[in-house]
């Protein structure tokens, strides 16, 4: 039974109780560095300089925070290479992939309400292609 706008299933990810599905998903995925992390790995794997330096204004804690929730949470994978110097690359998992097409129809929504209407190419959409 479900009550006009309110949830009535408990959903449990990792121990934590959530009370919509929503909810859980934005605690997930939510946030600016998170999205945009996704977003920028949709084409494929990155080295981790790259990607930090594609995310303007993101300190380096913050970088490292949001990409090990998001490996802590089967999202974005992390492959160490065994060179020197150490190279580190990310990339999204089967998981994270399913993401996708939720990032590139919020990038298109954000184009589609932006007071600036011209014709340019969105930012976003030339980076990592």
């Amino acid at each position: 039974m479900t009550t006009e706008g309110k949830c009535c299933k408990e959903f449990i990810y990792k121990g934590k109780k959530y009370l919509c599905s929503l909810e859980l998903a934005m605690d997930v995925i939510g946030g600016k560095w998170k999205s945009l992390l996704i977003f920028h790995l949709r084409n494929g794997a990155m080295r981790s300089s790259a990607l930090q330096h594609s995310l303007t204004g993101i300190s380096n804690k913050m970088f490292t925070q949001s990409i090990r929730e998001l490996e802590a949470d089967g999202i974005v994978k992390r492959e160490i290479f065994p060179v020197i110097p150490p190279k580190v690359e990310y990339s999204l998992t089967e998981k994270g992939k399913t993401l996708v097409p939720i990032m590139e129809n919020l990038a298109k929504w954000g184009t589609s309400i932006c007071d600036n209407k011209t014709k340019k190419k969105d930012i976003c959409d030339s980076e990592n292609t």
